[in-house]
């Protein structure tokens, strides 16, 4: 690995836990900023918006540029931007909605064209029957991320999709990682090719997955999700194992 590589970086189990700074991933951060190398951190977490991210590092000591954030919200906005149809029905909190806004979508509980599926804490039986209701009627089924948890078992994107596909037997189309979708959004927001770009992960079976699928040279680091025990497990390996990013040296 060398500094002129591009490096697309996983945000939780790599750089923090929780709020919380990795020991050494400041420095390591720091130091791809001051060499030049282009980065750009993408997240399946489509609670937060580029600038509610770059504040949380900033309160953990890591100063990064806005434009150094992508998450699959704005994936997503970018993902419909190419179909046809601008209403959406959202289950989601206010950032994937301002990214859907910003994009041009109206954000509508009548005929929309699209069930977009994020993550709330306000999710309910009403919002469960809607998107069911609109799924079977036609609306196409767009969920930010696949992830079922977070820590502490809360349920994520996956687990609020699972009713909905059970009741209307139909799928929806996942944004976030492991979707090549999201890479190659991410090169495109980056202008970086993908043989001239490493990623950066904890989970085997998102970040390093969406890596292999991409065409990417790929790092897991053991300090969130993946251990060494989960490799075997899985039909795929990184190119590259550490303890944490602050072992990566990218020169």
């Amino acid at each position: 690995m060398n500094s002129k590589q591009a490096v697309i970086c996983d945000i939780d189990g790599v750089i923090l836990h929780n709020n919380k700074l990795i020991p050494g991933a400041d420095l390591f951060v720091h130091r791809l900023i001051e060499q030049g190398t282009p980065l750009l951190f993408v997240t399946n977490y489509p609670g937060q918006t580029a600038k509610d991210l770059q504040n949380r590092f900033q309160a953990a000591g890591v100063n990064v540029p806005e434009a150094c954030f992508y998450t699959s919200a704005m994936a997503t906005a970018a993902f419909l931007t190419r179909q046809e149809g601008r209403k959406v029905y959202v289950i989601g909190e206010g950032a994937l909605t301002h990214e859907l806004y910003m994009a041009g979508f109206t954000i509508t509980d009548i005929d929309p064209d699209f069930v977009v599926v994020g993550e709330t804490r306000n999710y309910n039986w009403n919002m469960i029957q809607q998107a069911a209701q609109f799924v079977d009627q036609g609306a196409r089924f767009i969920a930010t991320n696949p992830d079922t948890h977070g820590p502490h078992m809360y349920p994520a994107c996956g687990a609020l999709c699972a009713p909905i596909e059970r009741m209307t037997g139909r799928q929806p189309f996942y944004v976030g990682k492991p979707s090549a979708w999201i890479m190659r959004a991410a090169l495109n927001k980056m202008q970086a090719h993908s043989d001239q770009t490493i990623i950066i992960g904890d989970n085997l079976r998102t970040d390093i997955l969406a890596g292999f699928q991409a065409g990417l040279e790929t790092v897991l680091v053991l300090s969130g999700v993946s251990k060494i025990a989960d490799i075997d497990k899985v039909p795929f390996r990184p190119n590259h194992i550490f303890e944490s990013v602050v072992d990566i040296d990218l020169v």
